[in-house]
């Protein structure tokens, strides 16, 4: 495991994860407590499938940190923080993932809206630390251009559920505290 890298959010983390491969195929760790010592215990495991051209996102949580493994496929990921007294508040990034190009995890923290365009099918794997709960559920419309995140030209397929995301503008409304 290299890294972690900043990516210019604070507490967000790019982490570049190790394979080792032979004739079989490849083995890798892809998630240890000992990397993110300061973050709770992670409590629950998900795997989604995106096929090209889906867009997931925004969404933010108050109570729950996320650490995300993209095991195929590639993405552009858009990160944007909207919580109150961080010191990189209101700041908006967009990185491209590649599985191919190595095997790599990423910590988001409670209060950074994210989000991902699939540029090939991408099987992600992701753990919370905080079970599933509807009262967590937060979102910001993706393409709303105060997020300064540059997205790739594409008409994404987008779900009922993130068409109806409010703007920037209705989140600073009551953003989520910092390190809550």
């Amino acid at each position: 495991m290299e890294g972690p890298t900043e990516v210019g959010i604070d507490g967000v983390r790019l982490f570049e994860l190790t394979r080792f491969a032979d004739a079989r195929g490849w083995f890798a760790e892809d998630y240890r407590r000992a990397w993110l010592p300061d973050a709770r215990e992670m409590v629950q495991g998900n795997v989604s499938l995106s096929r090209a051209g889906a867009l997931r996102g925004l969404h933010f949580h108050r109570d729950q940190a996320d650490w995300w493994t993209f095991l195929t496929g590639a993405a552009f990921v858009g990160l944007y923080d909207v919580r109150e007294g961080s010191p990189t508040r209101a700041v908006g990034v967009g990185l491209r993932i590649d599985a191919e190009e190595g095997l790599r995890g990423l910590y988001i923290p409670r209060g950074v809206a994210h989000g991902f365009y699939a540029e090939r099918d991408l099987l992600l794997q992701y753990l919370v630390d905080a079970y599933h709960s509807g009262d967590d559920e937060f979102g910001v419309a993706w393409d709303d251009p105060d997020l300064g995140i540059g997205w790739p030209d594409a008409e994404p397929i987008i779900s009922e559920r993130d068409t109806t995301n409010p703007r920037l503008s209705e989140i600073w409304r009551d953003p989520p505290r910092f390190g809550s």
